[in-house]
């Protein structure tokens, strides 16, 4: 009997030892730590619909709310109208002092304008700084009819573009951003065009002036003034473009540069310019506050070569066409940053301006930071017979 239970002792004991593991067991585990990352920003926009920002130079995203939500851009639309037009002048198919005369159809489009009147000839740098300080619906127009012959065929290009650009969230109806069904974008796209815009410096030249004049010397001088007053009002701000409807409220992407950091801010949907302005002014603020920019190489530095096979030439050389750097936390050790250039193997003519050739990978010591695509600067079209045969007999030789 004793034995018996003694037994049924230790089973209970070795019972109730276990019990609290089993109950512990069943308890809910602590979460893991959140990943750093835009997440942990504090809300910077918790007035506008969408927001984002990010490093102009690396793309890298410091803060993002609904970003790809689509929504109509409004005004921001012009924005790409003004990357085909530096685009444009870039490949020499314009020039600023081209003459761009107005229709019918360009001048008699409402919404912020500059007042254009039919057969009304303005320059191509007149027309830029009516759409990048005034907004002109007009003058947008006008230069999509210059470049494309119809505003239709300009919108086609514009839609291509934002294809090549990765916009996803992006449909164009028209160049101004005039209210329309199936008139889209996102913050995150906005950033991205915005991004490629300033890539051509001189267009801060135009998007940071407060105020200026067109028609000077006739009798009738009209005076222009920025939309975006945090052009005079925020230090380093310098661009680039308002936007406002009903439908798509208060909206802005805003650019600053101060200290080597040049960040982009875009917000989509605020109530009224007085919160638009200020939510933007706080995610400047937090940006120069918290981040700086470690730079790689500057625009125009040599990157390197890259072999051609069967090309007319067969080096080509590499220039960097932006500046290459990264984000990092203001204080952050830079002493072992540094980048390597990854090429294809076999890049085969014919190749043609913008095709990816490879890589610029940044690394911190072992672990990588960031990779930038790199594009052929130029065409390379394939080497004929002669040049073929030329080079196989100097290579004999040689």
């Amino acid at each position: 009997m004793i034995k018996r239970s003694m037994k049924l002792f230790l089973v209970v004991a070795v019972l109730m030892m276990a019990l609290p593991a089993a109950v512990f067991a069943n308890e809910p585990k602590p979460a893991p730590a959140p990943a750093p990352g835009p997440a942990q920003s504090p809300d910077l926009a918790p007035s506008a619909r969408s927001a984002i920002l990010i490093d102009a130079d690396s793309g890298t995203v410091i803060f993002e709310k609904n970003s790809h939500d689509r929504l109509p851009p409004a005004s921001i639309t012009k924005i790409m109208t003004l990357l085909l037009i530096m685009e444009a002048l870039e490949d020499g198919k314009i020039k600023l002092t081209d003459k761009v005369q107005t229709s019918e159809y360009a001048a008699s489009m409402g919404g912020s304008q500059i007042f254009l009147e039919p057969g009304e000839v303005m320059s191509v740098e007149e027309m830029v700084k009516g759409i990048a300080l005034a907004s002109g619906n007009d003058a947008s127009v006008a230069m999509a009819e210059k470049l494309a012959g119809t505003e239709a065929q300009f919108v086609n290009m514009m839609n291509e573009r934002a294809k090549q650009l990765g916009m996803n969230d992006t449909h164009f109806v028209n160049c101004n951003g005039l209210p329309t069904a199936e008139h889209y974008s996102s913050a995150h796209d906005i950033a991205i065009m915005s991004k490629e815009l300033l890539k051509h410096e001189g267009i801060t030249k135009y998007t940071g002036l407060y105020q200026d004049y067109l028609r000077k010397t006739s009798e009738k001088p009209f005076w222009l003034v920025n939309t975006n007053k945090l052009v005079r009002f925020y230090s380093g701000a310098d661009g680039l473009k308002t936007g406002f409807t009903n439908e798509a409220k208060y909206c802005l992407s805003a650019t600053a540069k101060r200290d080597g950091l040049r960040v982009i801010a875009v917000v989509m949907g605020e109530p009224n310019t007085k919160q638009r302005n200020a939510e933007v002014s706080q995610m400047f603020d937090y940006s120069f506050a918290q981040y700086m920019n470690h730079s790689l190489l500057k625009a125009g530095d040599t990157i390197g070569t890259v072999n051609v096979e069967k090309g007319k030439v067969n080096k080509l050389p590499l220039i960097a066409n932006q500046p290459y750097s990264v984000l990092l936390k203001r204080g952050s050790d830079t002493q072992n940053i540094r980048y390597e250039l990854q090429l294809k193997s076999n890049v085969k003519a014919p190749v043609k301006k913008g095709d990816t050739i490879g890589k610029l990978a940044v690394y911190d010591g072992d672990k990588l930071l960031k990779e930038y695509p790199l594009e052929s600067p130029e065409t390379v079209g394939r080497a004929g017979w002669w040049t073929m045969m030329k080079r196989s007999m100097s290579g004999l030789f040689s």
